[in-house]
């Protein structure tokens, strides 16, 4: 056995249990200022190249600060619908230097699915390294002078910067800097989200544009890759989960947990899993390999140190908040906590899971010398009952209630990509591929080429002067034959939160967003392989435009997989 039992029900523990005090670097102190920014920067999906992702899209407080919608990755091998499938959080499609789709080798014209799940970002201020394999670090280097911009105590700034770049993330292949700031400058701060937070309407009411709101954070309206991670970071410091059923057992209530949970929390600070997940933040931030997966599919923390004793290794994280998580561990194969148990079991008990031993830690004992392989485990296997009570403590009594209800200062606006019945449909469309029953379906989707001719030449942000007339063309690459039997093309435009559609009359008139209401702008009998479609052509208002094609399929309407934006000043 690997774990030991107090007879008596657990009272609030003596010592300092409370979570530790934020500490932020003195070259980026904790400001109102900062901290709506950072708020309003997190959930912009326009700081994507194709303003379909923001920071917060894979990281949700009602989903434990992580992603909840379940993406796959087909793993090392590139097949889909076997053991090295990987539980990713949904990111980009794949765009060239141009902004121009490209077809990706899993996913075709489909946002593509991360290699890792994505990890709960609420109690990441309290690390030293951050992202699963520990790479963003405690100094900030500035990207674009290659400076030291924060000595130490930098890794959730860090972290903040690497998605912005990263072409499976939120970026297109080779995106800039200064391709980001120059949007930033241009774009109207949230303009695509709804339902704005009071605190960042108030905040949009005194300063409604990024320099504007840069120069309340900083002093001065310049827009810098520094102060985005700043700011960033800011607003994720202040989001400290401190308010759950444990924390309020630990501040004298007993009875703020119940018995079960009481007996549960006693169950776990005396077992084996303890020795990892400990203190207040239930870990001890550190990198473990406990055999997911065959460490050579995924070399982990080695990647960052060179060393091959870290090879496979991953950041043990924070169970706070883990009863709100529908994919746990690295690879997002774990769905809850018992799920978790089971699989800490398998190495000595059929639970349906097996651990790769290549490389195993070995947990540490009370006097901090390796004592347990992880296959070692035996945990509470001849208890159910005991099991059960520590599911309950570690599922409920660690959720803080204003993060499952995002509620401030967890509350957040929501997103267009979660508020937009077109892309849904697309959406629909688009899992259908990675559905068993109808992997050998064979429907694919278009390729997207849309080309702008302006007086002007377009910035790489695709943003064009309202004085001169825009003529906009989309050629449609049908590359199957599946198309349905009345041909019907449709072109939807979203202007500044609002849908219009493009009749047969060629007319953009208002739409609400429902298929069932959607007109055609051309019904033909048949389909060439290449269509070419005038979308617009004119004056058009200034604002922040989003633009969707479809044709009907046999299989139902299909859309470019994320829309095309574009911008009018």
């Amino acid at each position: 056995m690997t774990f030991f039992q107090f007879s008596a029900i657990a009272q609030p523990p003596q010592g300092q249990q409370e979570l530790p005090a934020v500490n932020a670097p003195d070259e980026n102190p904790i400001t109102e200022e900062k901290r709506i920014l950072g708020k309003i920067l997190f959930w912009d999906e326009q700081l994507s190249s194709d303003n379909t992702v923001s920071c917060g899209s894979c990281h949700l407080p009602a989903a434990g600060g992580s992603d909840p919608r379940l993406g796959v990755n087909p793993g090392p091998d590139h097949i889909f619908g076997n053991e090295d499938d990987i539980i990713g959080t949904i990111g980009i499609a794949l765009y060239d230097e141009n902004l121009n789709p490209v077809a990706h080798r899993d996913f075709g014209y489909s946002p593509q699915v991360t290699g890792r799940s994505a990890p709960s970002f609420l109690t990441a201020m309290f690390a030293d390294e951050l992202f699963w394999d520990g790479r963003a670090g405690e100094s900030l280097i500035d990207p674009l002078t290659g400076e030291v911009a924060i000595e130490e105590g930098a890794a959730l700034e860090t972290q903040a910067l690497g998605p912005i770049l990263s072409d499976v993330e939120m970026a297109k292949i080779g995106r800039t800097w200064e391709e980001v700031t120059d949007k930033l400058e241009l774009v109207g701060p949230l303009a695509l989200a709804d339902n704005l937070t009071p605190d960042i309407e108030n905040t949009l009411n005194e300063a409604d544009s990024y320099p504007e709101l840069f120069a309340l954070a900083f002093g001065d309206q310049s827009i810098t890759p520094v102060r985005i991670a700043m700011a960033i970071a800011t607003y994720e410091r202040t989001l400290i989960p401190n308010q759950s059923p444990f924390d309020d057992f630990v501040d004298g209530n007993n009875g703020a947990l119940t018995a079960d949970q009481r007996e549960g929390l006693d169950l776990f600070r005396n077992s084996v899993c303890n020795r990892c997940h400990e203190g207040s933040l239930f870990t001890d931030q550190d990198f473990e390999t406990i055999g997911l997966r065959p460490p050579e599919e995924d070399t982990g923390r080695e990647a960052v140190t060179n060393d091959n004793r870290d090879t496979g290794a991953f950041r043990v994280p924070s169970l706070r908040n883990v009863g709100l998580r529908n994919a746990l561990m690295h690879n997002g194969r774990i769905t809850d906590v018992q799920d978790a148990i089971n699989f800490y079991n398998s190495g000595t008990s059929d639970t349906g899971h097996e651990i790769f031993r290549e490389n195993l830690s070995e947990v540490r004992g009370q006097d901090g010398r390796p004592d347990i392989r992880i296959d070692e485990i035996d945990f509470l296997v001849d208890d159910p009952e005991g099991q059960q009570q520590v599911v309950d403590f570690l599922s409920n009594g660690l959720t803080d209630p204003r993060v499952a209800n995002e509620q401030f200062p967890f509350d957040r606006p929501t997103l267009s990509q979660e508020n937009d019945d077109l892309h849904e449909s697309a959406s629909t469309i688009r899992r259908a591929f990675t559905n068993d029953s109808v992997q050998n379906s064979e429907l694919v989707l278009p390729e997207f080429q849309v080309s702008f001719q302006s007086g002007e030449i377009a910035s790489s942000a695709r943003t064009f002067d309202s004085g001169n007339t825009l003529e906009i063309t989309a050629q449609l690459e049908i590359v199957n034959e599946d198309v349905g039997s009345d041909a019907d093309i449709y072109v939807i435009l979203r202007m500044n939160k609002e849908f219009y559609m493009k009749t047969s009359e060629g007319e953009l008139v208002p739409w609400d967003a429902r298929l069932s209401t959607m007109e055609p702008f051309v019904s033909r009998d048949s389909l060439s392989n290449r269509e070419t479609i005038p979308v617009a052509s004119g004056d058009l208002d200034e604002g922040n435009y989003s633009l969707y094609l479809g044709y009907a399929t046999v299989e139902g309407i299909v859309f470019n997989p994320s829309a095309i934006t574009f911008g009018i000043e």
